[in-house]
């Protein structure tokens, strides 16, 4: 072999640089390539804001990043609401020992217990995120709210749910429920970068989930000023009169939407 074949079939090392290029190189793609998916998931929750509904944000692990984007954060909308599994502890009367167990996800009838929990409107929009979409509690809840006439937003990685098989009984993956998806462009398993003799390093799914959420938010908010209707929008609590302001904003939405500590 010369020494320029030879030095081709080496790959780049692993590093920041490389990171942020293929990383950034994602994220371009990522904002062509989503622009008709992202209009068509603002108008869902521009619909859902005219209706008098709330975002009813749902996910599980690192998935939960997408939900704070979405639910109850500085300059996004007011109603939205998170739903999460310490729902079970906080409003649902469990012992918080059961938030131990790291199968509590595949256990069936956890999702409809947190559908029943968070108590929604028929015209409320559900956004159901996970990067693979395959997992139970994630597919049980994307198919109660669309069972309940509720329309579906799903984020997810094609690549990754493409790959791996269904693993609820219904044989159905998150993304064969939603009215619309948003693609994360994540790969397979989520790391970008691989390593020498296998793995791979730096998950990708985060970055441009945040992408693809914020993007929406831009879109729903261009969408209800478009047709006469001003954004309920948080302010940060940290200016003055940020907090005072956001609870007057509320109180529309009392008892729809939570607020806990995160």
């Amino acid at each position: 072999m010369s020494v320029e074949s030879a030095s081709e079939s080496v790959t780049e090392p692993v590093s920041a640089d490389r990171f942020a290029r293929e990383g950034l190189a994602v994220l371009h793609r990522l904002t062509e390539s989503a622009r008709a998916d992202v209009s068509a998931a603002a108008a869902l929750i521009a619909d859902c804001v005219r209706e008098d509904g709330v975002v009813q944000a749902f996910g599980t692990g690192h998935s939960q990043a997408m939900v704070l984007e979405l639910a109850g954060r500085a300059g996004g909308f007011v109603p939205t609401n998170r739903i999460q599994m310490a729902d079970l502890v906080l409003f649902g009367g469990d012992h918080p020992s059961g938030l131990d167990d790291p199968l509590l996800e595949r256990e069936p009838g956890v999702a409809v217990r947190l559908y029943e929990l968070a108590d929604p409107r028929p015209q409320d929009l559900f956004v159901v995120i996970s990067n693979s979409g395959v997992n139970n509690v994630i597919v049980e809840m994307a198919l109660h709210a669309k069972e309940r006439g509720h329309r579906l937003l799903a984020i997810t990685s094609l690549a990754h749910t493409t790959s791996v098989p269904a693993t609820h009984p219904s044989g159905r993956k998150l993304a064969d429920l939603a009215d619309v998806v948003l693609d994360n462009a994540a790969p397979r398993g989520d790391a970008l970068l691989e390593l020498p003799g296998g793995g791979a390093v730096c998950a990708l799914s985060t970055l441009t989930g945040v992408m693809l959420v914020q993007m929406t938010i831009a879109e729903a908010a261009a969408q209800l000023l478009a047709s006469g209707d001003r954004p309920p929008v948080y302010v940060s609590a940290n200016v003055p009169g940020g907090f005072e302001g956001n609870l007057e904003l509320e109180k529309r939405y009392a008892g729809r939407i939570r607020r806990t500590a995160s």
